[in-house]
């Protein structure tokens, strides 16, 4: 039978009040389904709970949730489907902080089956939060906001999911409607363009894979952008709707008006170097930095921004721009290497940066996590990924919303 979704009052009773009809309707399944016809124990050598990694635990999901996480024993439930992995990791469902999945035509399932359970689209058809009940979570901000003929037009023309504004006033609208639609964030564009060795350059060599109408560009011929008065409006109607907004940035200029304008998120690690005082502000003010090292990997100023930001203590979390030509339609191995190499982090807090913080980071205090309340999102691999990550890439057992999608056990 297929699957009801329920939201467990535990889990309903830790999500703040601000946030909860946004929890409760990105939880809702899109069709009317049935419950789940069994009650699943899952077992394993290893289970990465988001935060922490246990040995010899197993979960209990019944009716798409987790229902407890321990010892086999203290379950007692005859009723369950036991499925013993073994010398297994137990991790739960990754979370994609910037994709382009719509947009680009990147099928669902295959993000699903290779161990993304949710995603935040960036750029792209905008809806209500759904899946998550045996399909893919996806999220989305709509279309980006920019200014005229800012990018991402001179790309990839009138159909770029793309909202030009030239007054507050207009600016303060469109956020208001993109929040009626659906978005969870709204997304601006702040990029001028011609950094060395960026996508959305002539140089990268992507054009073609990308379906981009490149034409030459240069730091002499920049595309417009947003003023810094535009940029605070639109922050502030976000915030007074209870949203965050995520900006993308490729160079300095950009990052300036950004931070200057209280923007909470890039969207991108920068292409170009970023001078340290505009990256110890970005700090102070607490942005959130999303990745995309893999996908920038030929910008100039990647491996720099990424150190110098490491250092500074920013909040980096995974993100690596799923249906871009040279990223994987699923988990980024690479990108989670690039995060421990250049960010400094431990595989611990790699882990954590695409689990328990992203969805912290979506205001879903459970998602990303294996633990009493939280949604049954949840991958295993054989043996233990933490001594090679590229295992993630192929997950052998792959659950959402308690539903199972792949199993190789």
């Amino acid at each position: 039978m297929r699957l009801l979704l329920l939201v467990s009052y535990s889990f309903v009773k830790k999500i703040p009040l601000l946030f909860l009809p946004l929890f409760l309707i990105a939880c809702s399944p899109i069709a009317v389904v049935e419950k789940a016809e069994q009650t699943i124990i899952l077992k394993a050598a290893r289970i990465f709970d988001g935060h922490q990694l246990k040995t010899n635990s197993s979960i209990l999901i019944k009716d798409g949730m987790i229902e407890k996480i321990g010892d086999f024993q203290s379950f007692n439930n005859a009723n369950a489907r036991v499925i013993d992995l073994g010398d297994a990791t137990i991790l739960p469902g990754f979370i994609e902080l910037h994709a382009h999945l719509t947009f680009q035509k990147v099928p669902a399932d295959i993000v699903l089956k290779h161990g993304i359970t949710t995603i935040r689209d960036l750029g792209g058809p905008i809806h209500k939060p759904y899946g998550g009940n045996g399909s893919l979570r996806v999220l989305t901000s709509g279309s980006i906001i920019t200014a005229p003929n800012g990018y991402p037009i001179p790309i990839f023309g009138n159909n770029s999911h793309a909202i030009a504004v030239i007054t507050e006033v207009q600016a303060r609208r469109t956020v208001a409607k993109l929040v009626e639609s659906g978005a969870v964030i709204i997304k601006i564009a702040l990029e001028p363009g011609g950094e060395t060795g960026a996508p959305w350059s002539s140089g990268h060599g992507h054009g073609n894979k990308h379906g981009h109408k490149h034409n030459k560009h240069n730091a002499d011929q920049q595309w417009p952008l947003l003023s810094e008065k535009i940029v605070t409006a639109i922050v502030d109607e976000a915030h007074k709707l209870n949203r965050k907004v995520i900006a993308h940035i490729g160079e300095a200029k950009g990052a300036e008006i950004a931070i200057n304008s209280g923007v909470d998120e890039w969207a991108h690690m920068p292409c170009a170097t970023i001078p340290e005082h505009l990256l110890k502000k970005a700090v102070e003010q607490g942005v959130t930095v999303i990745s995309t090292i893999d996908t920038l990997s030929k910008c100039t100023g990647i491996i720099q921004n990424t150190k110098l930001l490491a250092s500074l203590g920013a909040k980096i979390l995974y993100g690596a721009e799923t249906a871009h030509p040279d990223i994987p339609w699923g988990i980024d191995a690479q990108e989670l290497l690039y995060l421990m190499k250049y960010a400094d982090m431990s595989v611990i807090e790699v882990l954590k940066a695409v689990t328990s913080k992203a969805g912290q980071q979506l205001n879903y205090p459970l998602l990303g996590t294996i633990q009493a309340g939280a949604p049954a999102d949840i991958i295993s691999v054989k043996g233990n990924p933490l001594d090679k990550l590229k295992k993630l890439e192929y997950p052998d057992l792959v659950i959402s919303g308690g539903k199972i999608i792949v199993n190789n056990f």
